[in-house]
């Protein structure tokens, strides 16, 4: 059994501001039972906090890895051969990738609050899809993990 190393591992986590709004989603809950009385009023902020964390945290535990020669992001795994040259995207080219560029035929794991993102174009001649375009907080180190699997 040969075990994988990855050779780019980055989560997309959630900002902090939307854990807060998480609790302040709870608060809220609780505020709306108050007049049911303390038992309902717990209930709300127990209950309301758990779901608000709970949809906050399956939002941000998105992943981006390279791992034995394919680019896994989201559930999508791609293989590296069927990928082309990434180009780094800025703050202000990867909202235009994300808006009024953008291709419906494209894989997108996109996170709006990661300004900056890496474009691949899919070679694959058989796949439909014309691009992967994929948020991330460290391109570069991401392009280097994608060339240097290429290479091997």
């Amino acid at each position: 059994m040969q075990l994988s190393t990855a050779q780019y591992d980055e989560r997309l986590t959630a900002p902090r501001s939307w854990w807060g709004i998480a609790a302040l989603i709870g608060l809220a809950c609780a505020l709306m039972l108050l007049p049911l009385g303390t038992l309902p009023l717990l209930a709300g902020l127990v209950g309301g906090t758990a779901l608000a964390v709970l949809a906050v945290s399956s939002y941000g535990s998105a992943r981006v890895r390279v791992v034995n020669g394919a680019l896994a992001a989201g559930d999508a795994r791609i293989p590296v051969a069927a990928l082309g040259e990434p180009e780094i995207l800025d703050a202000d080219e990867a909202l235009a990738w994300r808006t009024h560029k953008a291709d419906t035929r494209a894989f997108m794991l996109m996170r709006s609050y990661v300004r900056t993102a890496v474009r691949i174009e899919v070679t694959d001649p058989a796949d439909p899809t014309p691009y992967v375009y994929v948020s991330t907080r460290t391109p570069q180190a991401l392009v280097s993990a994608l060339n240097a699997a290429r290479s091997v």
